[in-house]
């Protein structure tokens, strides 16, 4: 998203950053969960995650928001025809964090199995995960 905001269309640019204060908010919220009950995390996120998908849907009619917002979630709606969804919480929440590591690791051209066998070694050394933060300009 942030590529939008960078493109001399004032109009893409502006719904790019629209998406990122979406987004923005919605980790907030997300980063602050051990300081909500669980009832108002879950009613926190709802709001902020309906808002989000309501900017997202408002895209700039522009070729590049229209072609970044359907490469973005395309493998997402195709592992779901696939596989039929899920059924819990827990496979959902599973879902939403493999979905992010794959699309993360392939915007920054990493290998999304390097990233999970270094996260796995991680977890089983008792370690800090590795991060899916860019390493930097």
């Amino acid at each position: 998203m942030k590529f939008l905001t960078t493109l001399p269309d004032k109009i893409t640019a502006a719904y790019g950053q629209r998406v990122l204060e979406g987004l923005r908010e919605l980790f907030h919220i997300i980063h602050r969960r051990d300081k909500m009950d669980p009832a108002r995390f879950q009613r926190a996120l709802e709001k902020a995650r309906d808002k989000l998908i309501a900017v997202g849907q408002r895209a700039s009619q522009r070729s590049e928001a229209q072609n970044l917002a359907e490469q973005a979630i395309r493998f997402v709606v195709l592992d779901r025809l696939v596989t039929q969804g899920t059924r819990s919480e827990r496979d959902r929440r599973w879902c939403e964090r493999i979905w992010t590591a794959i699309a993360t690791c392939t915007q920054q051209g990493r290998s999304v199995f390097h990233f999970l066998r270094d996260a796995l070694y991680a977890h089983l050394r008792g370690e800090p995960a590795p991060s899916l933060l860019p390493a930097g300009p």
